[in-house]
């Protein structure tokens, strides 16, 4: 998630309204506030902060991919930037996008232009999100290594851009879009397709759908002004299928990941400072909150027992960071 200081002090209360009216329309008991974590939850240990950033250069860490050998592929959404972040800790810039001819103010709910989700192909290609208002710039980007970022498809200039993730087993990437929409695009390139417009996707005042990952068959996706997680099944011809709500009470929630535990997530809240775990069942816990080093949490990743946890600091105004923790069994 990424914000205007000004808009998201009206935030909470946006969310705490859009949470209840979900659970009315569902039928769901939302979860306000932490539950007790279950048995079968995998409490977190010894977080550390790794890697601080830059913040008066842009170094807002907005979401981030992993590789095999340890390093993060990130994206710095106020400097309009891709980085990559090795294993010590050492950050490179991979490209800086450029600078709509109007400064980017006309982009959706807040008016700079920002990069935004970020996934990685086994042979190292990169996909990013680029949000800027203009038809010119807004869409899917790639980059191969050591190339240089190409549009590979254009989305309208008044979406949102904003998660992102690839379905290898059909070379589609799928994104989510804050005006309240999922698209898809071919990993090849190509038109941008509507794939769900779905009034769960929609935002409630400021920012809809927010982080996504593809998980067990479905579309799975966050709606932060609803504080919700919603799953969506890809049918058999690639359709969208019946979008099922199965969590609430998720305060400004922004990215999330599957811990491994079958459909439990880590989701960061970004503007309540916190992580929770989230059960199959919807209930959650908060896992990690400032006194572990959370900045505004915007984005999780994980490898093996491992999580790495962005913070953007788009409300405390200070020390962006990433912080790494353990899942224990």
């Amino acid at each position: 998630m990424f914000t205007k200081l000004s808009k998201l002090s009206k935030l909470s209360k946006l969310s705490k309204t859009a949470v209840s009216a979900a659970a009315v329309a569902t039928g769901l008991v939302a979860t306000i506030g932490a539950t007790q974590a279950s048995a079968a939850s995998a409490p977190l240990g010894h977080p550390r902060t790794a890697v601080h950033f830059n913040l008066a250069a842009g170094q807002t860490p907005e979401n981030i991919a992993l590789d095999r050998h340890g390093n993060q592929y990130v994206t710095f959404a106020k400097g309009r930037q891709v980085a990559e972040v090795t294993r010590g800790g050492a950050v490179r810039i991979l490209a800086t996008m450029p600078l709509p001819a109007d400064g980017g103010v006309h982009t959706p709910a807040l008016g700079f232009p920002l990069t935004v989700g970020i996934t990685r192909d086994h042979d190292g290609t990169l996909y990013f999100l680029y949000a800027t208002g203009t038809a010119d710039l807004t869409g899917v980007w790639r980059m191969h290594p050591g190339g240089r970022p190409e549009r590979i498809a254009a989305m309208p200039a008044n979406s949102l851009p904003n998660g992102l993730a690839l379905d290898a087993r059909t070379h589609t990437l799928y994104i989510t879009d804050s005006e309240g929409a999922v698209w898809s695009v071919p990993a090849a390139g190509g038109t941008a397709t509507a794939w769900s417009t779905d009034p769960a996707l929609a935002p409630a005042g400021f920012l809809g759908a927010n982080g996504l990952k593809v998980h067990n068959g479905a579309i799975w996706a966050t709606n932060l002004d609803k504080g919700a997680i919603v799953r969506i099944p890809i049918r058999p011809d690639r359709t969208a299928g019946p979008v099922q709500i199965t969590a609430t009470g998720l305060t400004g929630i922004d990215d999330f990941a599957f811990t491994g535990h079958g459909d439990q997530i880590l989701a960061a809240l970004d503007t309540v400072n916190q992580v929770a775990l989230v059960q199959p069942d919807g209930t959650h816990t908060t896992v990690l909150t400032a006194a572990d080093g959370l900045q505004g949490p915007t984005s999780i990743a994980l490898r093996g027992d491992t999580a790495y946890i962005m913070s953007a600091a788009y409300l405390t105004g200070k020390d962006p960071n990433e912080i790494t923790v353990h899942l224990n069994d």
